[in-house]
């Protein structure tokens, strides 16, 4: 049988569908937008964040069942791709796959020895350098790789269009920082009472070689190679509070879940293109709450312009048929 929908649907919504889908804008509805109220956006958000993080949680669960259930393990791949920023993270996640968590709590007592195994799994170690330090770097990484097996990673690392303080290298060497000086890290995570402790654990900077470098053999102007707080914040919310999400999640635990949805409003909002975008158009960012579940929206909903299951769609559509 047939159902024929010829005079059942307004045909004054077909053409706003229509328009919607060749809508060349930011988002499909952008010029509608801002006709939406504050109630409908805050269920909307909650919605997409919940959405999210129970993706997060998936992704989590699958690192789990590659290392045996080891949550510090996952923290580790987790942590790493998140240092590597979006154009290495692959690469930087790759790197902590290829040096299990028993030989970085082996070896995270002297920073030099970290820095080796990082830098020389990501191949950084492969020159002729001139300087000292690089120098003993690569002695102790070949010492270290033949007396683990180790191999280096096979993707390479994108230096191009960064900023100086982005590098890879520098990024390695605060990670190895953070391993250094950090004990339980994921232990410290479940038993955190506040926000500021999580950044506490993040207040690293890289050694004093990397004062005076961004790259091994280039001296350049003394300047000390902290970890930002804009960095810190993003680590907390694309590292910290998932894998929090997941174990209260996997522990069926909703204080772990409830505190990892309390810091997200207790963090600044996150700006880039997307979050910006939406704020021109008047949508509020007041937290990273608002970025994630907005970054969702963009994702999972805007681009594949699934605008018949979206509440900012329905509502609108409310409105073009209303009395």
């Amino acid at each position: 049988s047939t159902l024929e929908l010829h005079g059942r649907v307004s045909g004054i919504l077909l053409t706003k569908y229509d328009q919607l889908m060749k809508s060349p804008g930011f988002i499909p509805c952008q010029k509608s937008i801002h006709l939406i109220d504050a109630i409908t956006w805050a269920a909307w958000k909650d919605r997409l964040l919940a959405e999210r993080l129970m993706a997060k949680t998936r992704e989590i669960i699958v690192f789990l069942k590659e290392n045996n259930n080891h949550w510090e393990e996952t923290l580790w791949w987790m942590i790493a791709w998140n240092f590597g920023l979006k154009v290495n993270s692959e690469t930087f996640q790759e790197i902590a796959r290829s040096i299990p968590l028993r030989i970085i709590a082996t070896e995270k007592y002297q920073i030099h020895r970290i820095e080796a195994l990082l830098c020389g799994q990501a191949g950084l170690l492969d020159c002729e350098f001139a300087e000292d330090y690089p120098k003993m770097l690569q002695k102790e990484y070949r010492f270290i790789k033949k007396k683990y097996g180790l191999k280096p990673v096979s993707q390479k690392l994108v230096f191009l269009r960064m900023r100086p303080s982005n590098f890879p290298t520098v990024r390695l060497a605060q990670l190895a920082m953070l391993v250094h000086e950090t004990q339980h890290l994921f232990s410290r995570i479940r038993s955190a009472s506040s926000l500021n402790e999580l950044k506490c654990c993040l207040q690293v900077t890289a050694n004093d070689y990397w004062h005076y470098h961004y790259l091994f053999d280039e001296p350049t102007a003394f300047r000390k190679k902290k970890l930002g707080e804009q960095m810190v914040d993003n680590i907390i919310t694309n590292t910290f509070i998932p894998i929090l999400f997941a174990y209260g999640d996997q522990l069926a635990t909703y204080s772990y879940k409830n505190k990892a949805l309390e810091w997200l409003n207790d963090i600044q909002a996150e700006k880039n293109s997307i979050t910006k975008s939406f704020e021109v158009l008047g949508i509020v960012n007041k937290n990273a709450f608002d970025s994630q579940a907005l970054l969702q929206l963009k994702k999972e909903y805007c681009d594949p312009k699934k605008c018949l299951d979206c509440m900012i769609w329905n509502k609108l559509i409310n409105n073009f048929s209303g009395p």
